[in-house]
């Protein structure tokens, strides 16, 4: 089987390859949303194989050898970490037009150097080139996030982390790049979870606090986030099924807490009542600290029951949610936007028919307080690839501005993941490349070129103001 050239991906006219080439391609890397383990990065951890840097933690990897009907044994199981590789080798050729397949190609191009195909016949091969590799010093943790200019790194914390990764970090940086962390509450918002009451007690000992009423809980969350603030955090994160946006009261909310802690069984009402309160109360903690607020919504998760028993959350069982978000997305920004408590927001669907509808709502709550202060956020998750990220520019373009568009970031846990950010900006060159092929932009490289450069990065850098 012949490789494929990377050279021009994606990039299908003369005025793509220009963008891309003269603008696009050298351009730095902020990546705002990661689930980098902080640890390794602390540590400029040598990986150990090229399984363990690029296939361990890899759901999108998971799903596709499932397709293929491959043992779980060579998945997640106790197979060798050769014989996992051997099974992901054999594979990759049958993955033609999943964007895993260009991804694989990209990743051992700009990682290792290596041109040829991935398959049965050359994964002995490049087995071992890889794994020769790994003592080179640009292909430890830290070493990975300078050799892809990686400015900036937002890893994904629950507010009872300690950050003593990101304190050593800062301390003795293994590398150029900044590893911030991003704060993300969802266990404390999660009231009907099992393990609610004892997760409250971990948030409360982090905190330095007792919380037995619903106005301790606030004060905890606004001491974290001020830890969070000292340690350079500039962004929260949250992750939801359906949007909760139910009205109620602070007394309302207190009490159903109480009832949670409590014992009590809760309501679905209860339940959004006490989520929506509390996501208003931190949305304005976030504007006080001028923080920026995601929203991903539209995942159902751990679907399946068999699996989920045997290895747990994030073991690549989740799906794509459908189900109407106007009403509540709109509710509860004009809820914080009334008292101008709305933080910078960006707001990610895994329902892309949400698109325009997010779009045309953002718009409804932009202002001056930062341009493009309402986000829609980057093509996530199962929508990362080529398809799902020209509908995302398109909705954006034709009902927003992509001229204000922060751009990319990985939403991985692979410290090989970074050249989805080149992915991105392929398709991104190939869409601004076509508009001015068909005459609906000028051939106004130095004008077209900095946009492209301001969406790569710029955006970026003055949206968050962490670099």
């Amino acid at each position: 089987m012949k490789g494929l050239s990377m050279e021009n991906l994606l990039l299908t006219t003369e005025s793509a390859k220009r963008l891309y080439h003269d603008y696009a391609k050298r351009m730095p890397i902020l990546d705002y949303h990661n689930h980098l383990n902080p640890e390794a990065i602390a540590a400029n951890h040598q990986f150990s194989n090229i399984t363990e840097m690029w296939l361990n933690g890899d759901h999108y990897k998971w799903r596709a050898l499932r397709w293929l009907g491959v043992e779980e044994r060579l998945i997640t199981g106790d197979a060798s970490d050769k014989e996992k590789f051997m099974a992901w080798a054999t594979c990759v050729p049958r993955m033609i037009g999943n964007p895993l397949f260009h991804w694989t190609q990209l990743e051992l191009e700009r990682c290792f150097d290596i041109q040829k195909p991935l398959n049965e016949h050359t994964a002995e091969e490049i087995w071992n080139r890889c794994n020769e590799r790994l003592h080179e010093p640009r292909l430890r943790a830290a070493g990975i996030l300078d050799a892809f200019q990686v400015k900036v790194a937002c890893t994904t914390d629950d507010p009872v982390d300690n950050l003593a990764a990101h304190q050593q970090i800062a301390r003795n940086p293994q590398g150029t790049a900044k590893v911030i962390p991003a704060f993300r509450p969802d266990r404390a918002l999660d009231i009907t979870h099992e393990d609610f009451a004892d997760y409250i007690q971990k948030l409360a000992q982090s905190a330095g606090l007792s919380i037995h009423t619903y106005n301790d809980l606030l004060q905890a969350l606004q001491s974290r986030i001020d830890f969070f603030h000292d340690q350079g955090c500039r962004l929260s994160d949250h992750g939801f099924g359906i949007f909760p946006y139910k009205k109620a009261s602070e007394k309302e909310a207190s009490g159903i807490f109480s009832k949670a802690l409590g014992g009590g069984k809760l309501s679905l009402e209860e339940e959004q009542k006490y989520r929506t309160f509390t996501l208003l109360m931190l949305g304005r903690m976030y504007h006080a600290r001028g923080w920026a607020m995601q929203l991903h919504i539209g995942a159902i998760r751990n679907n399946n029951e068999r699996m989920f028993k045997q290895l747990g959350r994030d073991a690549g069982y989740d799906s794509i949610l459908d189900y109407h978000l106007a009403a509540a997305l709109n509710g509860f920004l004009s809820e914080l936007d009334r008292d101008g408590q709305l933080p910078k927001t960006i707001v990610y669907s895994l329902y892309s028919s949400h698109y325009e509808m997010i779009a045309t709502t953002l718009g409804n709550f932009q202002s001056a307080d930062a341009e493009g202060k309402m986000q829609l956020g980057a093509a996530w998750w199962f929508h990362d690839q080529k398809e799902g990220m020209l509908k995302q520019l398109t909705a954006l373009s034709s009902m927003g501005l992509i001229s204000t568009f922060v751009g990319m970031l990985t939403d991985s846990r692979s410290f090989m993941s970074f050249p989805r950010h080149e992915y991105f900006r392929r398709v991104l060159c190939r869409l601004l490349g076509q508009w001015m092929e068909e005459g609906e932009l000028p051939m106004d490289y130095t004008w077209i070129g900095g946009t492209v450069q301001d969406i790569c990065y710029t955006n970026a850098e003055r949206y968050f103001q962490m670099s």
